[in-house]
């Protein structure tokens, strides 16, 4: 299988070859392709990895995966998602890269083909790890560990490279996805299950509404079964009903980045090349699974087995709002922008600048300033048809919406020879506010 590799060119090259502009955080995007093969045990089907590395970064300690599900729509809404800002604000605070891969399958063809690993995707996977090793000069990439995030067969492909690779992976989030039900019920070979994969976080998570629906409903029970299963082995494995949602993301990515967060503070080693750290149960909260209260592991009175995991206090406060309202909540504001720079030009002044997204609820606007006195919201109406409004549109699949937007706004209505301040206010998702950044005088 020949591979086709894309080195980091200007930036704005790469913005332009993916059809739109963007604002980004600072970093080196990296691609590499595979055309699909017609050999057994590989993979079947085209396939692009993107991946971003923050700027600054000497060694990468990991690498978050953020895997689509099954359909044309679903690899489609991918291809934009290494330019996610939330989810590049966790890659940059662990220092790890972030990885996006898109399996190009048609409509009606067998998504199993790429969704088991073992029919060549993990071959590919690993591929693309040592060939990204090469392009971006960070040859840790082939030892660092993983957190896998994956949403319906992207869930069902990270269980499944949960049993190939369960030395190599921080935790897994599970969103309306495993492959257990399969695995028992014959339809595909049952995977070896050592001792090792019980040791690996997991938290399953599906909407309320598609247990009620006949294509995803029973899958969801199949999850339940593999909770039960893993907590009945010791597992550190957790349940987060979401109550608004259906088989889309919604906010689940609220709960997400905080439990991988938790899960890197808790297993990264201190050096490339050295075994995870082992989980710490001390830190453990407990919690029902009908339920919306948790507790510390040592107050727990109920079933152990049966509980669901939770990493931390943290985590734990943010699960209970998560399972009662389908959203966490968020009582500390976006830092302020930085870097803001007004530039005069022939249609107006040119406002740019520089942010930090809210790690806890990410961006949903930016508040203009001309001379102290608000001038507009950009963008003017935030959209997301799945979760909260925010400055990335997001999709079904927990990727942002194309065309994505810059860090850059025009105020029209300035006569030639005015002399304005122009400050930036960040809002992040929870409505917070941030304080305005340092001003900057367009002449």
């Amino acid at each position: 299988m020949k591979s086709i590799l894309r080195r980091p060119f200007a930036l704005a090259l790469i913005f332009a070859l993916a059809g739109s502009s963007a604002s980004f955080a600072a970093g080196n995007y990296f691609e590499v392709t595979y055309p699909g093969s017609k050999n057994t045990n590989e993979l079947a089907y085209d396939v692009v990895y993107r991946m971003w590395i923050p700027d600054g970064v000497k060694t990468l300690r990991g690498v978050i995966v953020h895997q689509h599900g099954c359909g044309v729509g679903s690899w489609k809404g991918a291809v934009p998602g290494a330019r996610d800002l939330h989810w590049q604000a966790l890659a940059k605070k662990w220092d790890c890269a972030l990885l996006v891969p898109s399996y190009q399958m048609g409509e009606k063809d067998n998504c199993r083909l790429w969704c088991d690993p073992r029919n060549g995707s993990e071959k590919t996977f690993l591929r693309s790890l040592a060939d990204f090793a090469k392009q971006s000069g960070h040859p840790e990439l082939d030892k660092v560990p993983w957190c896998l995030w994956g949403h319906s067969g992207g869930g069902f492909w990270s269980s499944l490279m949960l049993t190939l690779h369960p030395e190599r992976i921080v935790a897994i989030w599970f969103r309306s996805g495993s492959a257990y039900g399969a695995w028992t019920k014959g339809e595909i070979p049952v995977p070896q299950l050592t001792p090792a994969v019980y040791q690996v976080p997991l938290m399953f998570n599906g909407g309320v509404k598609e247990e009620n629906d006949p294509r995803h409903g029973p899958p969801r029970v199949a999850d339940r079964a593999m909770f039960k299963l893993w907590r009945e082995h010791g597992a550190p494995a957790g349940f987060a009903p979401d109550p608004r949602t259906g088989h889309e993301c919604g906010d689940a990515r609220y709960l997400a980045i905080p439990f991988f967060d938790a899960c890197l503070a808790m297993r990264l080693p201190a050096r490339v090349g050295q075994p995870l750290k082992p989980v710490d149960l001390k830190t453990a909260w407990l919690a029902d699974m009908s339920g919306d209260e948790a507790q510390p592991a040592a107050k727990f009175a109920h079933d152990v087995k049966e509980a669901g995991w939770l990493p931390n206090e943290r985590v734990a406060k943010a699960w209970e709002q998560y399972v009662k309202y389908g959203a966490t909540e968020d009582a500390t504001p976006p830092p302020a922008p930085t870097n803001v720079k007004a530039a005069a030009k022939s249609d107006g002044v040119e406002l740019t600048w520089d942010a930090e997204v809210d790690f806890e609820s990410g961006l949903k606007a930016f508040i203009i300033l001309r001379d102290g006195k608000d001038l507009a919201q950009f963008p003017d109406k935030p959209q997301n048809k799945f979760g909260r409004p925010l400055f990335q549109n997001m999709s079904y699949g927990d990727t942002p919406v194309e065309p994505l937007l810059d860090f850059k706004f025009t105020d029209q209505v300035v006569k030639p020879g005015e002399r304005h301040e122009y400050r930036v206010i960040a809002v992040n998702s929870a409505g917070l506010k941030s304080k305005p950044s340092p001003g900057a005088v367009a002449r």
